[in-house]
């Protein structure tokens, strides 16, 4: 039973708040976090809405998916478990050739 929705084209100021209440209109949110970079803490333009049941979470992607919100037209659809498995963005040693 999916109930955790991915949430793209987020503008870039909107908040945990705002995309709460978005999705709130819809049904019982359980959990509203737009994704930011470790780093600067700026927005990268997409989040996960987890919704109380499965229907709730389909008729916020019915409702929702193409639509404009601050400007930008969001992609709503089921979010994709996360795949367990090394993570990119490391540096690798260089092998010594001796």
């Amino acid at each position: 039973m999916q109930k955790k929705l991915y949430v793209g084209g987020l503008s870039y100021s909107v908040t945990d708040e705002q995309l709460r209440s978005l999705f709130a209109a819809h049904g019982t949110v359980e959990s509203a976090n737009v994704v930011r970079d470790k780093s600067s803490d700026s927005s990268r333009g997409f989040g996960f809405v987890e919704m109380s049941t499965q229907e709730e979470a389909e008729k916020a992607i019915a409702a929702l998916n193409n639509t404009q919100f601050e400007g930008r037209s969001l992609n709503v659809n089921l979010a994709k478990p996360r795949e367990d498995g090394p993570r990119g963005g490391g540096r690798s040693r260089p092998q010594n050739r001796w």
